[in-house]
């Protein structure tokens, strides 16, 4: 009995040298990367200009922003991918995800941003239960993948929410600007793009007559505006901010375009963008978001 207390308050002491080692390690890692910061300082009139170059990019544009409706005015916000171009640009910054434990059939997770200049922090921890909401139910996840994947899906908004409390407003506001600006240049209406349109969204179960009814004419005439509008719905709903009804009407038989009267030579005006949109829904309870496609 009394080498097996030997042995195991021995394995506690080397467990706890390992702890300790560790967190040595981890405080020597954050002292210089403040140093190393603090020699380095960034020039944030360069680093602007290196954000806005960025938001030039027609790929980066396509997926910038999303789109919502609150108390009937429409909002436009950065997505995760624009805020993490934004962070990436804006350096001597460190953000991310982290599982800290599992147990219970769940997992608690933080999501943080950090300025290594102003020691400015935005910290987030929250609880991930391992189960996804499907039509028939909620569904408990067993492999690990599965598990992970809806971990970094839900931290990765929380991400978002992070590095937008650190960087400067007004700076995340150009980035806005810039790629609206990038999209209206850059609006392509070729067949080609329309088929690409319409297929990115079948991904979500929306069909090209859903997209018709909420834009009030045929796909063929949609205008540049509209598609800037659509790709904005489209990466609300590939990022899990509203669900595809809240955008386009379930049955769109209810609301025929053949109904819509175009006198000959004109095209249907676009009706205004005002549907409201649940911006609280769940990444696991909407549709399974396809491979990003621009269009």
């Amino acid at each position: 009995m009394s080498e097996q207390n030997e042995s195991t308050a021995l394995s506690t002491r080397q467990g706890n040298a390992l702890a300790d080692a560790s967190t040595a390690r981890e405080v020597q890692e954050v002292q210089a990367m403040m140093t190393i910061a603090k020699r380095f300082p960034r020039d944030e009139k360069a680093a602007l200009d290196r954000i806005i170059n960025a938001c030039t990019r027609k790929g980066l544009a396509d997926s910038a922003c999303y789109q919502y409706s609150r108390g009937g005015t429409d909002i436009t916000g950065p997505s995760i991918r624009l805020a993490e171009a934004i962070a990436q640009a804006w350096g001597n910054l460190q953000f991310g995800v982290r599982e800290l434990e599992q147990r219970n059939g769940e997992s608690t997770v933080e999501a943080f941003a950090w300025d290594l200049e102003t020691n400015t922090r935005q910290v987030k921890t929250f609880q991930v239960k391992h189960e996804r909401h499907t039509k028939i139910g909620a569904k408990t996840l067993t492999d690990p993948r599965d598990i992970y994947e809806l971990v970094a899906n839900q931290g990765a908004r929380r991400v978002r929410a992070c590095i937008l409390g650190v960087v400067p407003g007004d700076v995340v506001d150009e980035a806005v600007k810039q790629c609206d600006v990038t999209l209206s240049a850059t609006a392509d209406v070729t067949p080609e793009s329309i088929r690409k349109l319409v297929d990115v969204f079948a991904g979500f179960k929306v069909s090209k007559e859903q997209i018709e009814s909420r834009i009030q004419r045929h796909i063929d005439a949609i205008t540049p505006a509209q598609i800037v509008a659509l790709r904005k719905v489209y990466n609300s709903l590939k990022d899990g901010m509203s669900k595809p009804a809240d955008w386009f009407p379930v049955a769109a038989d209810k609301c025929p375009l053949s109904k819509v009267k175009v006198p000959d030579g004109k095209k249907a005006e676009a009706a205004p963008v005002t549907e409201p949109v649940n911006q609280d829904a769940v990444t696991e309870g909407a549709e399974p978001a396809p491979e990003d496609v621009p269009y």
